[in-house]
Formats: structure tokens, sequence, C-alpha cells
């Protein structure tokens, strides 16, 4: 493995206070565990917009952490 061989992206920038540098829209890791964990506690702003890690390698998404719909338009009551 190389030293960055996972990606955590997204179409918009990053918030997050566990990475060293947030509003970026990307981060590299080595670790595929830290990689999904770091995606899994991380928000987009605006916020709701999808976070994903792919495998740089392959360009295979191994993770994906969906856009959330707006609160307002939900169902649920």
């Amino acid at each position: 493995m190389t030293s960055a061989d996972f990606r955590v992206e997204s179409s918009h920038p990053i918030a997050s206070g566990l990475f060293p540098a947030s509003g970026s829209r990307q981060y590299l890791f080595s670790d595929r565990a830290l990689a999904v964990a770091m995606a899994a506690k991380s928000s987009t702003k605006p916020m709701g917009e999808e976070i994903r890690v792919v495998h740089v390698p392959t360009g295979e998404v191994v993770f994906r952490k969906p856009a959330t719909g707006r609160p307002e338009w939900s169902d649920d009551l």
C-alpha cells in the first residue's frame, strides 16, 4: 500500500473538527478503517451532502455517507 490508498471526498467542503484543515473537498489516508470512520463522523457545508471514501488505486467507492433530505421536507411529524 502507498501512503494515500484511500480518499475521503465530497463535491462540497467537508466540515469536521477531526481533520487538520477543515473545509477541503478531499483528504487522503493510508488506512481504510480510519478513512471510513472520519467520513462517517464528518458533515459538509452546506450540511447534508454526500461524502465518499474511494480506494485510490482502483477508483472503487468503499463507503458512502448519502446526502440527507432537507428536514422541512420530511414526512415525520
